[in-house]
């Protein structure tokens, strides 16, 4: 039987080390918020690192302070999926985001305001050496059972699997891809443009102005449930009905989701991880060869999509299961065929929940949990 976790409470964690970035410059200090679920076993090999998508955070399971259920809760927990009776799971906010860990609505030591626009750019790879410094630092993990997420955060989990490839025994990317297409690059753009253009965005430094650009991060948000619902889903929920004489029922759903987004996401930090998405393209420092940038990868490999994400096809996961095989790695793909498009890998789909908790359940047996 599956349980809840009740409520639990996050701790922060301060590094004083500077992170060295991408970009070419290093953070620090720096903060991060992170949420820990069932117990670490004696030998430290039993724990999961389940990475967060665009507006998630390091609330993956149980209850908050409000009450509100982790994003995974469905996933994560007593009995459940990812049995937190057997593993001890991390959940780690992004640097950058605005769920706690340090971001551009934090106060700039160097200037007294908040970083604003002037947040440096963030990638998927100094999210890894961050979230790194936390297992092995922090927790004295030296290698993980598993890495796992989806959508942005199955890149993350891949991420893993070439940057600390004896880290980790299992990486499980769900709904994922290894590079945004030129149409995903192109609905990033129109969703920047919105928030950029509008009149309360102050090039980033809107705190100072006691302002939000409330209208831009809406429209970003409504561009953005339109690609991760599937067609036949906005059909059958929505169809032409009705709200109002003159309002169809998915033009009031786009209204309500942009609106509760605009009341608690920060808008640079919306942008800085769209970059941070856009930017992911492993293969590059390849030639575009993904065969070649996975090269040094070690860990046992599980992938799997969903038949109507269109925003990370499963053509897309398949080429990452090519890159994988070509290089005698041991990989799983399980291709779903569920209607609720890019969200599937939310939701409650019985197949998808099954073929996590089998694997699930052979990694507990391998490392007695």
């Amino acid at each position: 039987m599956s349980g809840s976790l009740g409520r639990v409470d996050p701790i922060t964690l301060r590094f004083d080390a500077p992170l060295a970035l991408r970009c070419g410059s290093a953070f620090g200090p720096y903060e991060l918020k992170v949420e820990t679920y069932g117990r670490l076993n004696a030998a430290r090999s039993n724990a999961v690192l389940v990475c967060h998508a665009l507006n998630a955070s390091h609330h993956v399971a149980g209850l908050d302070a409000e009450g509100k259920p982790g994003w995974w809760d469905n996933l994560v927990g007593p009995g459940k999926a990812l049995d937190t009776e057997r593993f001890f799971v991390i959940g780690i906010n992004n640097l950058g985001s605005c769920f706690g860990s340090t971001g551009p609505m934090h106060e700039n030591p160097a200037t007294g305001a908040p970083y604003g626009g002037d947040f440096p750019v963030v990638c998927v790879e100094d999210w890894v050496d961050a979230q790194q410094r936390v297992v092995q630092g922090h927790f004295g993990i030296e290698r993980l059972a598993a890495v796992l997420g989806g959508s942005l955060g199955g890149m993350q989990a891949l991420s893993w699997a070439m940057r600390y490839p004896g880290q980790l025994a299992h990486c499980l990317a769900i709904a994922t891809a290894p590079s945004l297409s030129a149409q995903n690059l192109a609905f990033n753009e129109v969703a920047r443009n919105a928030i950029v253009s509008d009149p309360d965005f102050h090039g980033g430094h809107f705190y100072a102005h006691g302002v939000l650009p409330a209208r831009g991060l809406r429209l970003a948000r409504m561009l953005g449930h339109i690609t991760y619902l599937s067609d036949d889903v906005m059909e059958s929920k929505f169809g032409r009905e009705r709200s109002a004489a003159d309002s169809f029922q998915i033009e009031s759903y786009l209204r309500y989701q942009g609106d509760k987004f605009a009341g608690y996401f920060d808008a640079n930090s919306y942008l800085l991880i769209q970059r941070a998405l856009d930017q992911f393209d492993p293969a590059a420092e390849f030639g575009g060869d993904l065969t070649r940038a996975f090269a040094g990868a070690r860990c046992k490999f599980l992938l799997a999509s969903f038949s109507t994400d269109w925003r990370f096809s499963p053509a897309r996961s398949r080429e990452i299961v090519q890159a994988l095989l070509d290089n005698g790695l041991e990989v799983s793909y399980a291709e779903i065929d569920a209607p609720h498009g890019h969200d599937a890998f939310l939701l409650d789909d019985a197949r998808y929940h099954a073929l996590l908790r089998h694997r699930f359940a052979q990694i507990a047996r391998e490392v007695g949990a």
